[in-house]
């Protein structure tokens, strides 16, 4: 009975499903081996020899195979259908015989499908094949890449950089994406421009809208209508005439189907519509894959299965009519420049199943599989027919002219299952415009005038900058996802409404590498290695060679910065920065010159927080700070003093500072004499533009007393680490002292809240059972009559279950709690708990104590510290 081997339990269920008890189906939970965290994985020195380590995690699984390999002799690598999969084949085939739980003569054979549904599992087993060990070199190639850059160039940021976290290969090229478009944005001055809008109505009453094209006899460029006195004079030119229509053109237009998904167009769909992440978008496609719903969704391919063609064909049939059907097929072409990598589109495996046929998918699979089920039959729809029609209406002079564009719908085709969602595209032409025939009279209800701004480019989403990544050949389908999220979690990038806004820590980092590392972070270079791993993979380039050629460059450029101060790097940060750390003044003035002292020159300087900040030369002299954004007043929180709010009654400061866990405000200064001072944190989500004295100091003075509870106790009011909360404090009867908290909704409740109000909070949340105070059983019924214990049916959040022991079995909706009998309970313990439940009353032997070591005659030899890990 062969061992096969998968990466996760969901796919191992599926398949198993499919191949029955001759077969044992394991998953390996992913990767087994990694390059472990720390100098020396990857070794250049010695023909980039990389040391290999099994996850502390992995162990168990890789043990559960090898003990499965005892009595099946035989091993089959079901992996999924990419580069990952291979490399996960190879290394379980080269972990397992490290363990010799397989031997030269044991039969390793390795299987793919695109999707996992009984026909494609049967077929892949009858036709196996070896580990492609082009694939693997590829993986190795691009592992020992990432592995040289990220341990290599992050110590280099470490030291020279303070604050900052990692550099990576594609990661730092990502990044530069997102602060080039910010800066592309603050450089942008918005341009005036007018336009005319003109409310028509034909002789029988319909409304349209058209608007100014020609003036004067002269066609209208975008900025010809430069002020509002123009636009005024082209308003007077079209109401001082009368209008009719001078012409009508109406011209057939077909609208074609998008291609069906592969990785990069489902993830930007999945994010107009959806407002899907990307890593969001491919753990769900990643379910819907595993439980055989969908093919494999990590592709650079665009083309389906003739099967799937024809079924889709049929499927369109059956649901629109033959109509909709092209009289041939529609046929795309791949991207994918290896034919090891050409996987098929992401399709449905079943083209007859529509969501309403899924009914045990989760409602973000639901919406997913619907998207890709339709983009699938749109695919192979008929495409759709339209007529679009340019009306000009003007003046009998032809002084003024103006334009109406209208389109409509003659046969919708696709259209009737899908259409494509757009970026930042606004199109006033596909309105349907009224009859209109030449020489006709139109009458004005409205002539306005428009006024307009030139915009400057979007920031990107999550959809474009994938589509960015695409277009550059930057990073490939199975690490979009994963890099977009890294830049999130390093915090030098935050995504609000949907937009990605780079940190200023991420411009820091953006703004050394491309000063120093700056063809590393080359758009162009970044693309020309992804072809060489491209070369590697389709067996036309040695790997090692690729390595060589790479760290032959990378280390020396390494070694340029080792002599670098951090001033020095800095002041090349300012050259780099210098339009958004120092915008030019109004006067004319060096806006690096600093207004406190006159004469001590700005510059960028970095905080032990990690933080970064803008500080005078002339330091401690002078202790203006600011931060890199700009302006604000009595200084900067990220400043090594903080932002100055005021004093107390005492004369103590009082400042707004910024810390590891976020900002926070502090009464005195750190000195020898008061090496605590008093701190309070602020509450999340305060705009600390807001944070003034009297606020600072009501925070200072927490936790703040209510006053006595009416049964006794005190109770108070203070912030903690799950937000804002009212404490009860009382003495038990056990006579131990007991707490009992309430959440409060609002932040500024701790600062105003009554007893009346702190004692109903509380009450409620010891009804509830909170935190602190037991819940009370609705219904007791005794002791557990065979295996002892108290069974009782409690209140619950999902409404009420019946608890013994550790054990809780939801009460059937249809049932009351106070018509459970013991026998029924039981039943539902029972049912619950399993064998667990009746095995209770049996306690499993003691073990004997294990023989006491010898103590160790020597203390061992204390191990080096391990160098930090870039993250």
């Amino acid at each position: 009975m062969p061992v096969v081997v998968v990466e996760s339990p969901a796919k191992a269920k599926t398949i198993n499903k499919y191949l029955g008890s001759d077969y044992t189906v394991l998953a390996s939970y992913g990767h087994v081996r990694d390059l472990p965290p720390k100098d020396g994985s990857v070794d250049p020195e010695q023909d980039f020899d990389m040391k290999w380590e099994v996850a502390t995690a992995s162990q168990k699984h890789l043990r559960a195979i090898a003990d499965a390999l005892k009595d099946d002799n035989s091993l089959i690598l079901a992996t999924d259908p990419d580069r990952e999969g291979e490399a996960i084949s190879w290394h379980l085939e080269e972990a397992l015989r490290k363990r010799r739980a397989i031997n030269k003569d044991t039969p390793v054979e390795r299987v793919v499908f695109n999707a996992i549904t009984k026909s494609a599992v049967t077929e892949a087993m009858q036709n196996p094949r070896q580990i492609d060990t082009a694939l693997v070199e590829a993986y190795l190639a691009r592992r020992a890449l990432d592995y040289l850059v990220g341990f290599t160039l992050s110590p280099v940021l470490w030291r020279k950089l303070p604050g900052a976290k990692s550099a990576g290969r594609v990661q730092s090229v990502c990044l530069r994406l997102i602060v080039e478009r910010e800066m592309e944005i603050e450089a942008f001055r918005a341009r005036e421009y007018w336009s005319v809008k003109a409310d028509l109505t034909t002789p029988r009453g319909q409304e349209f809208e058209a608007r100014l094209t020609v003036l004067g006899g002269r066609k209208l460029d975008k900025f010809d209508l430069a002020s509002a006195e123009a636009a005024e004079i082209a308003v007077s030119a079209v109401s001082s005439r009368n209008l009719k229509v001078l012409s009508v053109e109406a011209k057939p237009a077909t609208r074609n189907p998008s291609a069906p998904f592969m990785t990069s167009t489902l993830q930007q769909e999945a994010s107009r519509k959806f407002g899907m992440g990307a890593r969001q978008a491919m753990s769900t496609a990643q379910r819907l894959y595993e439980a055989g719903h969908i093919t494999y969704m990590r592709t650079d391919g665009i083309d389906m299965a003739p099967e799937a063609v024809a079924a889709a064909r049929d499927e369109i049939t059956t649901r629109y009519g033959a109509e909709y059907v092209p009289a041939s097929p529609r046929i795309y072409k791949n991207k994918a420049k290896n034919a090891q990598e050409a996987h098929e589109c992401i399709r449905p495996t079943d083209m007859a199943k529509d969501p309403a046929k899924l009914a045990r998918l989760e409602p973000d699979q639901r919406k997913l599989y619907d998207l890709i089920w339709k983009r699938t039959l749109a695919s192979q729809m008929e495409s759709a027919r339209l007529e679009r029609t340019s009306v000009d209406i003007g003046s009998s002079d032809a002084q003024v002219i103006l334009r109406a564009n209208g389109q409509m719908v003659l046969f919708d085709g696709f259209l009737k299952v899908y259409e494509e969602g757009r970026d930042d595209v606004v199109d006033d032409d596909d309105k349907r415009l009224p009859q209109l025939s030449e020489a006709e009279a139109i009458a004005k209800r409205a002539v306005t005038p428009e006024q307009h701004f030139t915009q400057p480019p979007p920031r990107y989403t999550e959809a474009t900058l994938v589509k960015r990544m695409e277009e550059l050949g930057i990073g490939r389908p199975s690490t979009y996802a994963s890099i977009v999220t890294t830049i999130q979690d390093r915090d030098y990038i935050r995504k609000e409404s949907g937009r990605l806004h780079p940190e200023d820590k991420g411009r820091l980092v953006t703004a050394f590498l491309e000063s120093y590392f700056n063809k590393y972070v080359g758009y162009d270079f970044t693309a020309s290695l992804e072809e060489e791993l491209d070369d590697i993979s389709g067996g036309r380039e040695d790997y090692k060679k690729v390595l060589h050629r790479f760290w032959r460059d990378f280390s020396a450029a390494i070694a340029e910065t080792a002599e670098l101060r951090i001033t020095d790097v800095l002041e090349k940060i300012n050259e780099y920065l210098e339009p958004h750390l120092f915008p030019a003044t109004g006067d004319g003035t060096d806006p690096r010159i600093c207004k406190t002292c006159g004469n001590g020159r700005l510059s960028l300087r970095t905080a032990r927080s990690g933080g970064a900040f803008i500080g005078c030369s002339n330091y401690p002299e002078c202790r203006y700070t600011r931060p890199l954004a700009g302006e604000t007043e009595a200084g900067d929180i990220a400043g090594p003093d903080g932002k100055l709010l005021g004093y107390d009654d005492s004369g103590e400061p009082v400042t707004l500072r910024s810390g590891r866990f976020g900002a926070y405000v502090q009464l005195g200064e750190l000195t020898e004499e008061n090496p605590k001072p008093k701190r309070a944190s602020i509450p999340k989500g305060t705009d600390l533009g807001t944070v003034e004295l009297a606020r600072a100091l009501e925070l200072l003075s927490l936790p703040r007393l209510i006053g006595t509870h009416p049964e006794g106790g005190t109770v108070e009011a203070n912030f903690g680490r799950f937000g804002p909360y009212v404490l009860h404090l009382s003495v038990g009867e056990d006579g131990k002292e007991k707490k009992t908290y309430a959440n409060l909704k609002d932040p500024n409740d701790v600062l105003t809240i009554g007893m009346n109000h702190a004692v109903e909070l509380l009450a409620q949340k010891a009804a509830r059972g909170g935190r602190g105070v037991a819940a009370k059983p609705l219904h007791e019924l005794g002791e557990h009559p065979t295996e002892g214990g108290a069974v009782n049916v409690m209140p619950g959040r999902y409404g009420p279950y019946v608890k013994w022991e550790k054990v809780n079995a939801t009460l059937p909706k249809e049932v009351e709690p106070e018509a459970v009998t013991m026998e029924m309970a039981v039943e539902l313990i029972t049912a619950k708990a399993g064998t667990k439940a009746k095995g209770k009353a049996k306690k499993p032997a003691a073990r004997k104590a294990a023989a006491k070591k010898p103590a160790a005659k020597k203390a061992a030899a204390k191990k080096p510290a391990a160098k930090k890990k870039p993250t």
